[in-house]
């Protein structure tokens, strides 16, 4: 037998795994690497997180990735070199971290990679029916995987599609593992570049967990002031909070077809951008507005979608609470607007349930790992509309 097949035969019979799950999100901020030891499988999981860290991207990777992310024409050679470029870097990144936590990459069990998404095309969004809903994340795993000395999986949101899903959002998965409740109806909502949530019923519930996008969360902002201001973000929604809201801009910003249709759905900056934003701004007349005008505007927008959203599911359902993670989560005015507006609903940071928030996704994926290693399919069956799998492609260091 292959030792690295004896190996990971040995790592799905222990009892605990150490997985270092990895997130790269649309914002291009950075890596996040959480060190996750996971105990058990399916509704008997439960995660300690022990380290974690954000490393942060430089100019130079954040530059490449922009020339080719939500794209349909792009460099076919930058493309090619990208896919090993960032999972060679991904790799350099986790050593990094094992080093400042002083912690031999021999005492990891597993690495589980989200990769880099460059495109999201269901079909939709597309309106292709010749092809099959598609999504594309690069950031090799077999890089990672020699890089660090550590078996890697990776490529999750392929075996979704395959099985008839869209590929997102997958945190469905690892929420409903580690986070129903027998007490309270959740909704474990995620503001990353696109905002989603995950409805947790209790457990007794006649009704179904399921996963579902909403609308824009974070991109429309940040692609706006770094084309107006070259910023990555609106730190603490400094420059929003200099604006009023336009209201015939949002009116136009909230016909989006896709905002009206049923849940579950996804969805990707492919249909959430600058043209988007351009196009509701001819609309309405709006296009001599002030950037902080427009900022304001895009931010009760982002809000509104996710409210909208939420009152569209919890309006015949009690007992509901809340739950924030995400980089949107650190925006007051974006909080300030969706808390207004849900005035009988509990809304707090994911950080209540004992877990920190801006891991969240990372150690998501490391669930997803180890259900794939020990875990089972039937684990998650009862989850609607998300097909009953594992998933991840699994890579040998050698």
């Amino acid at each position: 037998m292959n030792l690295q097949i004896e190996k990971l035969y040995r790592i799905a019979r222990q009892t605990e795994r150490r997985v270092i799950g990895l997130m790269s999100g649309t914002s291009l901020d950075g890596l996040d690497i959480a060190l996750c030891r996971i105990n058990n499988s399916g509704q008997e999981t439960t995660l300690f997180l022990e380290n974690f860290i954000t490393i942060p991207y430089n100019t130079v990777f954040r530059q490449y990735i922009r020339a080719i992310f939500a794209k349909r024409k792009i460099d076919q050679q930058l493309l090619c070199g990208l896919h090993a470029y960032i999972g060679k870097t991904h790799g350099e990144l986790i050593n990094q971290a094992l080093n400042e936590w002083k912690i031999s990459a021999s005492d990891v069990d597993l690495i589980a990679s989200h990769g880099q998404t460059i495109y999201h095309a269901p079909q939709h969004l597309t309106g292709e029916t010749n092809f099959p809903n598609s999504t594309l994340q690069i950031g090799d795993g077999d890089h990672i995987a020699h890089t660090t000395g550590v078996i890697t999986l990776s490529d999750f949101r392929q075996k979704h599609v395959a099985a008839g899903g869209e590929g997102a959002p997958l945190a469905a998965y690892g929420d409903f593992l580690l986070f129903t409740s027998d007490t309270e109806n959740r909704f474990m909502l995620n503001i990353g570049g696109i905002s989603n949530f995950t409805f947790l019923p209790k457990r007794g519930s006649n009704l179904k967990a399921y996963a579902t996008d909403l609308g824009p969360g974070n991109t429309m902002m940040n692609q706006f002031v770094y084309e107006q201001f070259r910023l990555e973000m609106d730190e603490n929604a400094q420059i929003a909070k200099k604006g009023t809201i336009n209201t015939a801009l949002l009116d136009a910003l909230l016909t989006s077809p896709f905002l009206r249709d049923a849940f579950p759905k996804t969805t990707g900056p492919e249909l959430f951008n600058l043209t988007y934003l351009k196009n509701a701004q001819s609309v309405s007349g709006t296009s001599i507005l002030n950037p902080e005008d427009v900022l304001a505007t895009l931010n009760k927008f982002a809000a509104q979608t996710i409210t909208e959203g939420i009152k569209r599911v919890s309006k015949d359902v009690r007992n509901l609470h809340v739950y924030v993670s995400g980089g949107g989560m650190h925006n007051p005015l974006l909080m300030q607007n969706i808390v207004e507006a849900l005035p009988s609903i509990s809304v707090s940071s994911f950080h209540d349930l004992g877990l920190n928030a801006d891991a969240k996704e990372a150690c998501l994926f490391a669930v997803l790992a180890n259900e794939t290693i020990a875990g089972s399919p039937s684990n998650v069956q009862q989850i609607e509309d998300s097909p009953a799998i594992c998933m991840g492609k699994i890579s040998f260091p050698y």
